[in-house]
């Protein structure tokens, strides 16, 4: 007797729990859209309401909700704690491409011996197209289509790629040439040297003037020998190449000159910053500039040689 009263107090105590759980779990059904085009897709969303600690099966889902229906996607699911309680989220992505009415019958999910079921649902799928189906009517296939060969565009592009292909090439022996391409040492300039540098700028100074070249309006052709007059005879007098420096260059390898002979200097710059203008600004000097630049060559000269003696000998100051 005591054996029996154990068995079925047991019994008791283990459906118990269950019992107290079966009436504390829910399970609901929804839908994001109750109606969708064919082809568009919609959601169906299972929400179960539960125990901790409690495992509640839901029902297998495949392919298909039910026939028609397709799965696109199924979600994780999704799990909230609230108080005590988890809130169980299963999502499934949907489509067809039938125009009909489905329905979404309950479906069981079990806990135990219990079982609970969902909500019913329905959803229509729409064809918002009209179909004459009277009107269609089964052809043959249609033959390849043979599109015919465009000669024009065919040698316009040939054309291209070679006229581009010869430019990159051009481009690419150009760059090879430059950096391959070695500099020629400089031959230093030979001069007469019977002739002094002071001598030499005088007596060609003295021929420029007496020219008169700027009065015949050749400005530029006056201009560019006077300054080959300076350059050459800084170049004897000082040892300065300056024959291919531009008129900075000149400058900065004269500037010496700036703390010994300041007027010489100035006189300098006057010359080759004025050719400058004229050759490369197409400048227009006024008679009065044209003048200037001719005396300040004839200072500049003999600003900066002494001749001593009579003999011509030469020594920079």
């Amino acid at each position: 007797m005591k054996k029996t009263c154990k068995i079925l107090f047991l019994t008791l105590f283990g459906f118990l729990p269950n019992l107290f759980f079966s009436q504390n779990i829910t399970v609901s059904a929804r839908i994001d859209s109750l109606s969708i085009w064919i082809g568009d897709q919609t959601r169906l969303t299972f929400e179960i309401s539960q125990p901790e600690g409690l495992q509640v099966v839901a029902p297998p889902f495949y392919d298909n909700i039910v026939s028609g229906l397709e799965i696109v996607e199924t979600a994780k699911p999704d799990t909230v704690k609230q108080d005590g309680y988890l809130l169980v989220k299963q999502s499934y992505t949907l489509t067809s491409i039938d125009d009909t009415l489905y329905y979404i019958p309950p479906y069981p999910f079990t806990a135990g011996n219990d079982t609970f079921w969902s909500n019913s649902l329905s959803l229509i799928v729409i064809q918002p197209f009209e179909i004459d189906t009277a009107s269609n009517m089964i052809t043959d296939i249609k033959p390849v289509y043979n599109v015919p060969f465009n000669w024009k565009k065919f040698i316009f592009t040939l054309a291209l790629a070679v006229l581009i292909f010869s430019v990159l090439a051009l481009l690419v022996i150009f760059v090879i040439y430059k950096l391959t391409k070695k500099k020629r040492p400089e031959e230093p300039v030979k001069y007469d040297l019977t002739i002094s540098p002071y001598d030499f700028a005088m007596g060609r100074l003295e021929e420029i003037k007496n020219s008169k070249i700027w009065q015949q309006n050749r400005s530029k052709e006056y201009h560019t020998e006077l300054t080959e007059v300076i350059r050459e005879y800084i170049d004897r007098n000082y040892k300065i190449p300056c024959l291919e420096m531009t008129s900075e260059e000149i400058f900065e390898n004269t500037n010496f000159l700036y703390k010994e002979n300041k007027p010489a200097y100035n006189a300098l710059k006057q010359i080759l910053n004025l050719a400058d203008l004229v050759k490369f600004a197409k400048w227009n000097p006024l008679p009065h500039e044209h003048e200037q630049s001719l005396t300040n060559a004839f200072f500049f000269v003999k600003e900066t040689t002494t001749i001593e003696n009579g003999d011509k000998e030469i020594s920079v100051n």
